[in-house]
């Protein structure tokens, strides 16, 4: 794994998280406890600040990154950020799933308890709404998370990823 400083400023990774082998970590990050950070992920807080909170998993491939002098990027608690996607310079709430492919741009807020559908493009400046499925390219509220089958959905798979992160420690 690389975790490296930048101008004065090193991430601060607890203890009790998995970071994989060949996982980027730089600057100014921060991890919540119970987090995972999968291979080849690359978290960058090299232009602002990144904070992730509790219970977090970073699959494969995920890139987050922020923008410089304007968007930090801010993670709750009990979010799955899928394979390959990009949050980039946005405020991700608690109990979100952000899906395979996906990509959050800068300025956007997804509100708590809220999917990403995979490979959706939430363009710049979107707020997703609270309970709700956005998908498409542009991303498009499709349904209600109360109206779907994927209530619990966020949940489990965030539970999930502490487990899997426990085989590898």
């Amino acid at each position: 794994m690389l975790i490296r400083e930048v101008n004065g400023k090193h991430p601060v990774i607890p203890q009790d998280c998995f970071v994989a082998d060949n996982a980027t970590i730089v600057g100014d990050v921060t991890l919540g406890e119970q987090c995972s950070v999968w291979f080849n992920a690359v978290i960058r807080g090299d232009v602002h600040f990144i904070k992730i909170g509790n219970k977090v998993n970073i699959q494969d491939g995920a890139v987050i990154h922020c923008t410089y002098q304007k968007h930090p990027t801010v993670i709750g608690n009990n979010v799955s950020i899928g394979h390959n996607a990009i949050v980039h310079g946005c405020t991700v709430e608690d109990n979100v799933l952000i899906g395979m492919g996906a990509i959050v741009m800068d300025n956007c807020v997804i509100k708590s308890n809220s999917i990403i559908a995979a490979g959706a493009v939430v363009t710049q400046n979107t707020v997703v709404e609270s309970g709700t499925i956005y998908a498409g390219v542009p991303a498009k509220k499709v349904k209600d998370i109360n109206a779907s089958d994927f209530a619990g959905e966020i949940d489990r798979i965030s539970t999930n990823y502490v487990l899997y992160s426990s085989w590898f420690k």
